[in-house]
């Protein structure tokens, strides 16, 4: 769920190689690489390896176009197709609380519209289904990311344990709580909007392929199939799991009569957040079908690198290179979607935690902090946000 302490994800790193000989937790095996676009998950169109192969996730982008044209002409709707808003929400661990905040003061100051596609990655994977289905979900929000606290995302594991097995913390508590907020009336909630050709996307990272999976929720969840319900909570918890810190999530495939496992983790670790691929480009979409695209980005971060002197020890060293990885990688990803909106045509729309906001909690998941960022994420909505239109930095040409 974003990140875990950097300092136990550091020393994780520094003291694995000493306890490599040791015991690991089983797995089956992974699919051969050269048959992974033919495991099955028991649900068809439920993902897209997107770095292997671009034909489905293109089909389901044409099939969605006809549901919404099915289903505008139904309800007696002709003409020109309305604007199509997306929404993207990053990772950011309990920094989700800022876009939680936000959505809800979105809904209060009585613009926030309806979005075709939501995409998720990490904290913001946990976010998307509740966006997804609009403003009667704000108070389920509200209650993820103001009453939660440590004790309801993991549990921590002795040292040895932690090193010996898949993760230095139990997520059993995420599991729970991932269980206890997506239900079958949830699903069956996605699924309607799945029919108006509505989409739900969120990203994982296949570790052993090192790939990153988009997972169509909304096929999962309009699939009926007996797995489904498990399936998509166990892909919002995969999103939510950094290696190292929190257990890689299972996900049982097949390919022909032979049963593999893949090992998927926190999304973030491909991109801090993504819209569509760009080898997809929207241009192909507006060419069959001309409207307004408007993309609205949720980053659940501060986009500068706040100062902090770094005491001359390995795991303090460690662990700051680590917040500069993933500060440079959220900003690079906004770089990389800013040319492609700019290239596609899509309205570019941008929203992030300000360096103006001063608190730092000295532990992860402290619910004063998230309450105080969910306060200022609604209040900064509610009163009328102004979008950044590029990413911090970019100087435009006209200028």
């Amino acid at each position: 769920m974003g990140y875990f302490h950097r300092s136990s994800i550091a020393a994780f790193c520094l003291t694995a190689l000493a306890l490599s000989a040791c015991a690991a937790p089983l797995r089956l095996a992974p699919e051969p690489a050269a048959s992974m676009t033919q495991a099955n998950i028991g649900i068809s169109d439920a993902r897209f390896l997107v770095a292997r192969d671009m034909s489905a996730f293109h089909a389901e982008a044409m099939s969605a176009l006809a549901k919404e044209r099915a289903w505008l002409a139904a309800h007696g709707r002709t003409g020109d197709l309305p604007p199509a808003y997306y929404l993207a929400i990053s990772g950011g661990g309990d920094n989700g609380a800022f876009a939680a905040g936000f959505l809800n003061g979105w809904t209060a100051s009585g613009s926030r519209p309806e979005f075709r596609v939501v995409t998720g990655v990490s904290t913001g994977a946990l976010i998307a289904p509740f966006a997804f289905l609009g403003s009667s979900y704000d108070r389920q929000l509200e209650r993820f990311y103001t009453s939660i606290s440590q004790k309801d995302v993991f549990k921590r594991r002795g040292a040895v344990r932690g090193i010996t097995s898949d993760a230095m913390a139990d997520t059993a508590p995420l599991a729970k709580l991932i269980a206890r907020s997506t239900d079958q009336a949830l699903l069956d909630a996605i699924a309607g909007e799945y029919a108006k050709g509505r989409i739900l996307l969120v990203g994982t990272a296949n570790l052993d392929s090192l790939e990153p999976v988009i997972w169509n929720m909304t096929a999962i969840a309009a699939s009926k199939a007996p797995n489904a319900l498990h399936l998509f909570r166990s892909v919002l918890l995969a999103s939510a799991s950094i290696p190292g810190a929190f257990p890689p999530v299972m996900i049982d495939v097949t390919v022909g009569r032979s049963h593999f496992q893949e090992m998927h983790a926190d999304g973030g670790t491909m991109a801090q957040v993504f819209v569509y691929p760009p080898a997809l480009g929207a241009r192909l979409l507006q060419q069959t079908a001309p409207r307004r695209r408007v993309l609205f980005i949720l980053r659940n971060a501060r986009l500068d690198a706040p100062w902090e002197q770094v005491p001359r020890k390995t795991l303090s060293i460690v662990s700051r290179a680590i917040d500069s990885l993933t500060t440079t990688q959220g900003v690079g990803d906004l770089y990389r979607i800013f040319a492609a909106s700019q290239r596609d045509g899509v309205d570019f729309n941008l929203a992030y935690i300000p360096s103006s906001f001063r608190p730092h909690p000295e532990h992860q998941f402290e619910t004063p902090y998230m309450r105080e960022l969910f306060a200022f994420g609604k209040n900064a909505a509610a009163r009328g946000y102004d979008w950044h239109k590029h990413p911090p930095g970019y100087e435009r040409p006209d200028k």
